[in-house]
């Protein structure tokens, strides 16, 4: 594929065989010549475990302390006094059986997570084949499945972000903005490693973190020294 002028520029910012400390790549992602829109963060975290054995899947939630610069559509599949609840915690959508025809005949996708209580959970149900794919099944792991509609609905508005592995077992994240700076991207990046360090399963063996990168949406990734 052939890479544009602004891609190559920064990439020439990186020397390729070194690992760059936490602070000094966001550093440089800050001087990465600026696309034309705020571009977001990634971090990329390779990990030795094998995703296919269920005693070592890495999964869960960590709230960015500087949030994620992007404001998440929440819709919450729930009814009588905790449909209110959500309504009143900032929910941009509540309802429940009433939305399957419209999700599944009608293709709506108009919201980023959805929260539901867990006696809605055999509605939902109905839509996993749609919403599974978009990875927008509520999950009790993720904190998406709960009777604590408010606390769910602030922690996913406030910068709340789910982190798991895929087939090739890395986990890949946005964490924030370019426009953030430095100092509130380590912060982020802190925040996220610590919790993926934390959630070494038992049946690990070996070497858990294999590489770190960062990049953004546009750019080349750098590679972190992350011991």
């Amino acid at each position: 594929m052939k890479q544009g002028k602004r891609y190559l520029d920064a990439k020439k910012m990186i020397e390729e065989t070194k690992l760059y400390e936490a602070k000094e790549a966001m550093e440089l992602l800050e001087k990465f010549p600026k696309a034309k829109f705020d571009e977001t963060v990634e971090l990329h975290v390779k990990l030795g475990v094998d995703s296919k054995h269920a005693d070592q899947q890495v999964r869960g939630t960590v709230v960015l302390p500087n949030g994620t610069g992007k404001t998440l559509r929440v819709l919450v599949f729930a009814k009588g006094d905790k449909a209110k609840e959500a309504e009143a915690a900032g929910a941009d959508f509540v309802g429940a059986e009433d939305l399957i025809p419209k999700i599944e005949k009608e293709n709506w996708f108009e919201y980023d997570v959805i929260v539901a209580t867990p006696d809605m959970m055999g509605v939902v149900g109905r839509l996993g084949k749609v919403l599974g794919p978009k990875g927008l099944m509520p999950n009790p792991k993720s904190g998406t499945v709960t009777m604590e509609v408010t606390k769910a609905i602030q922690e996913i508005k406030s910068g709340k972000v789910e982190y798991r592995l895929d087939k090739t077992n890395i986990i890949h994240l946005g964490f924030g903005k370019i426009s953030f700076g430095a100092n509130k991207l380590l912060e982020n990046y802190t925040t996220v490693i610590d919790a993926i360090t934390k959630a070494k399963p038992a049946a690990a063996k070996g070497q858990y973190i294999r590489s770190v990168a960062v990049t953004t949406t546009m750019g080349p990734s750098i590679y972190i020294n992350q011991k």
